[in-house]
């Protein structure tokens, strides 16, 4: 089976992602909580999937804005499970909803979500799911191994022959520092 390196080029939705976004080191809150929502979304399904999705999943979350996701209300949750643009699934709102609030709580204690995660690195894939299940909801071995990995805090997303990664480590991203 091909990997993610050899099928993403020149494709219309994964090869934007992988050029531009997967393995790069996130600088800010919403982007981090965008991409630990898209993970816990594409649970069970492809990341194609949910690739095609993101534009509306930035609309129906509100530009991934943590303190307006954090106060949505059961109209909201109404709404999104409504939303045939999206994935609709109660688990997964709920926990959009829920992790948007532990985010909040991080940022007061840590500063940023991302100060939480860099508070946290380095450590092995196994520690970070055992924090991440005691942490968020809906955050099980592969999702949080892939967010951690599009997010720059594990390595793997690229091949070394990727010309992608060479640019990816010029971002320095936490796992190779």
């Amino acid at each position: 089976m091909a990997d993610y390196c050899d099928l993403a080029p020149g494709h219309p939705f994964h090869g934007p992602y992988h050029d531009h976004d997967y393995g790069f080191p996130v600088e800010d809150d919403a982007t981090l909580f965008e991409r630990l929502v898209l993970e816990i979304n594409q649970a069970g399904l492809s990341w194609l999937t949910v690739l095609k999705k993101r534009e509306a999943f930035f609309e129906a979350f509100r530009g991934f804005d943590i303190d307006r996701v954090a106060a949505f209300d059961d109209d909201d949750r109404a709404r999104l499970l409504s939303d045939a643009s999206i994935i609709r699934n109660r688990l997964k709102v709920d926990a959009a909803i829920h992790n948007a609030q532990v985010v909040q709580q991080l940022q007061q204690e840590y500063g940023s979500f991302r100060a939480w995660l860099d508070a946290h690195h380095p450590r092995p894939h196994g520690d970070w799911v055992k924090l991440f299940k005691r942490t968020f909801r809906f955050t099980g071995p592969e999702i949080v191994n892939e967010f951690l990995m599009s997010t720059g805090y594990l390595s793997g997303a690229h091949r070394d022959d990727c010309p992608v990664q060479a640019q990816v480590l010029a971002a320095a991203p936490p796992w190779a520092r």
